[in-house]
């Protein structure tokens, strides 16, 4: 566990499931520290700043917005370097994130990023957690000159998604749905090629992701199980 950790730590997202998840870790794994949940950084006080040991905020938006909000940041990184930021960082926000934000205080991870990932960078603390994740650096590595854009998933791609993140075979829901198990791998496959997956470990990784609990609205499916109970950060 946490060792040390009896302050708080806010959250600053405008997701609420990102809120959901994350007060499941700390619910689970840091019981003795407080969960403050935030949709913009300016509601933060003063007060509550000095009193926080980490704080997990979700980058995204358009442009301005962004350039908006690395530049609060920067100055509260500046004032608060007793605090662990981590920012959870989509692809096309991850060069702003480094220029504004890259600081021995703070942990850039990918919205990508597996809650496991997010819980270990909660629990190692800033001395002992990689700065960068790896999914961000070799993604900036493959993207080449073209930009990563996903688009929406079907109505029927999220609803096979969903089912197979809950452990649902192919067969099993081709017969929930009363749908052919051809048409059901068909939609798989699509899905997996609308998000620029390749395998199904890519593919269960995503669904894993914040991202993709996120969109598939599968986080309430790990409260109260054995994979939040039993987290261990090695």
């Amino acid at each position: 566990m946490l060792q040390g950790y009896n302050k708080q730590a806010i959250v600053v997202s405008e997701t609420p499931l990102i809120h959901t998840g994350l007060q499941n870790v700390v619910d689970s794994h840091i019981k003795q520290m407080g969960l403050l949940h935030f949709s913009d950084v300016n509601s933060i006080s003063y007060n509550e700043l000095i009193r926080t040991s980490v704080v997990i905020v979700e980058l995204g938006g358009d442009e301005q917005k962004l350039v908006n909000e690395c530049e609060t940041f920067y100055s509260l990184i500046n004032q608060f370097r007793e605090i662990h930021w981590i920012f959870l960082v989509s692809k096309n926000c991850f060069a702003k994130a480094v220029e504004w934000l890259m600081r021995p205080e703070t942990t850039l991870l990918s919205t990508c990023e597996s809650i496991d990932s997010v819980a270990r960078a909660i629990l190692l603390g800033s001395q002992k957690v990689e700065r960068i994740s790896d999914s961000l650096l070799t993604s900036e590595v493959e993207k080449g000159s073209e930009e990563e854009v996903h688009p929406l998933l079907t109505v029927s791609e999220k609803q096979v998604l969903r089912l197979l993140g809950k452990g649902w075979g192919i067969n099993q829901i081709a017969q929930l749905l009363k749908k052919s198990n051809k048409t059901i791998s068909a939609q798989k496959h699509s899905a997996m090629r609308r998000l620029s997956l390749k395998t199904n470990a890519d593919m269960y990784a995503w669904i894993n992701s914040f991202q993709g609990l996120k969109e598939l609205n599968l986080l309430s499916m790990y409260r109260d199980t054995e994979k939040w109970k039993n987290w261990v950060v090695n």
